[in-house]
């Protein structure tokens, strides 16, 4: 890779938690430099208590520049405009109207600068009778329908990751690099909205398809396991193997031939996909009790052999551990604990990483601080505590 796809490009960042920071982390991967404005002292909530060591703040902040600013104080807004002129970005997950009050609003940026791309990433939407409900996570997961989806009809539980603050982060990016496209033809600066009720829906939209195909029934975890004819064995090992089986009659006579159950072929009721479809629950646990005989390892090889499209099913240790996952090379190494989980792109065969460790509260205060105020002022602003960095007490006795 020449140059990284965002070299060249500043992104400022008003951003908590994740669905924000991880799509910035994603930019700053790509080659944007970062500047994430946080407060002084304490900086982001997800260093909960121990600045730069936290694995969360880590994973989603990691390659960052850190600038800690008192936007209480209205000489912090007026150092945070003064940034703004030489900023592309803005992205920002305040409740909706905050970064107004603030006098930070999309409209006073775009006075500073025309072709400002502003992103604001909210709960539900700017407005409608949701907007000013504070939304996390689960929250999302639960109104974006996730929960009843990868839950038993009629037993709701918790799902075991983040997917609503990541899939936002995802598709925040994904909005970002169109507008900095159409930035780059002419079309000029852009806002940018989403919120994490828009963005569920990008994970939710094959289960609308499937809520109409079934008669307007509403999916829930095993309502699409017929129609796409997947399954999940045990196997003697107590390992698990995944099987999936919609696409193509020869996948269901081969996968037959490897676990030496040519009998199913000639049975009416599995003949063919619609018949497997219409008696899934039936087939489910015979299959179940053949593939309990035998080792995982003695499964995938002959599934293997058989071309049969199968994954033994990855917990996280044994994911990063996969050899073709070490040929990916998805993870960066490990830095206080963490490794880093790098974007899921290659560009002429190589993967960007990034080139900053995550900062410390107020790391670059200081340097990003020199761009834009002479050096009286930035020991004036030091002094008084609208910006902050941990070596203030040495800066300022210099």
């Amino acid at each position: 890779m020449q140059e990284k796809p965002l070299a060249g490009i500043r992104v400022l960042e008003f951003g908590g938690y994740i669905a924000a920071p991880y799509a910035t982390s994603l930019l700053a991967s790509l080659g944007a430099e970062v500047i994430k404005i946080e407060r002084p002292v304490v900086g982001e909530d997800f260093r909960r208590g121990v600045d730069n060591k936290s694995p969360y703040f880590i994973q989603y902040n990691g390659g960052k520049r850190s600038a800690a600013v008192d936007l209480k104080d209205p000489q912090g807004i007026e150092f945070v405009r003064r940034l703004i002129p030489t900023a592309d970005v803005i992205v920002e997950n305040l409740r909706p109207g905050k970064m107004d009050a603030l006098g930070l609003g999309r409209d006073a940026c775009t006075e500073l600068r025309a072709d400002l791309v502003y992103v604001s990433v909210t709960g539900f939407g700017n407005d409608g009778p949701l907007a000013q409900r504070p939304a996390y996570d689960m929250i999302g997961q639960a109104f974006g329908g996730m929960i009843s989806l990868l839950s038993d009809k009629g037993a709701m539980q918790l799902t075991g990751t983040c997917l609503a603050d990541l899939v936002t982060g995802l598709s925040t990016t994904a909005g970002i690099l169109a507008a900095l496209v159409a930035r780059g033809r002419g079309a000029g600066g852009q806002h940018v909205e989403t919120s994490i009720a828009e963005a569920m829906s990008t994970v939710t939209v094959d289960s609308v398809t499937q809520y109409y195909e079934d008669g307007k029934k509403d999916p829930h975890r095993q309502s699409r396991h017929p129609q796409a004819n997947n399954f999940v064995f045990r196997t003697a090992t107590e390992d698990f193997l995944t099987v999936h089986l919609s696409s193509s009659q020869k996948f269901w006579r081969s996968f037959l031939h490897a676990i030496g159950r040519e009998d199913l072929a000639v049975d009416e009721r599995f003949a063919n996909y619609a018949d497997r479809v219409r008696n899934y629950f039936e087939l489910a646990p015979m299959l179940a009790e053949t593939l309990a005989t035998r080792p995982a390892a003695e499964w995938e090889e002959r599934l293997i052999e058989h071309d049969v499209p199968f994954s033994p099913v990855h917990t996280i240790s044994s994911l990063q551990e996969d050899p073709q996952m070490k040929w990916l090379d998805l993870y960066e190494p490990e830095t206080d604990g963490v490794a880093q989980v790098r974007p899921p792109w290659r560009f002429d065969g190589e993967r960007p990483h990034r080139d900053l460790p995550a900062p410390r509260v107020g790391e670059h205060t200081l340097e990003i601080a020199a761009e834009v105020c002479p050096p009286e002022e930035v020991e004036e602003l030091l002094a008084s505590g609208v910006i902050y960095t941990q070596e203030s007490e040495y800066v300022s006795s210099n």
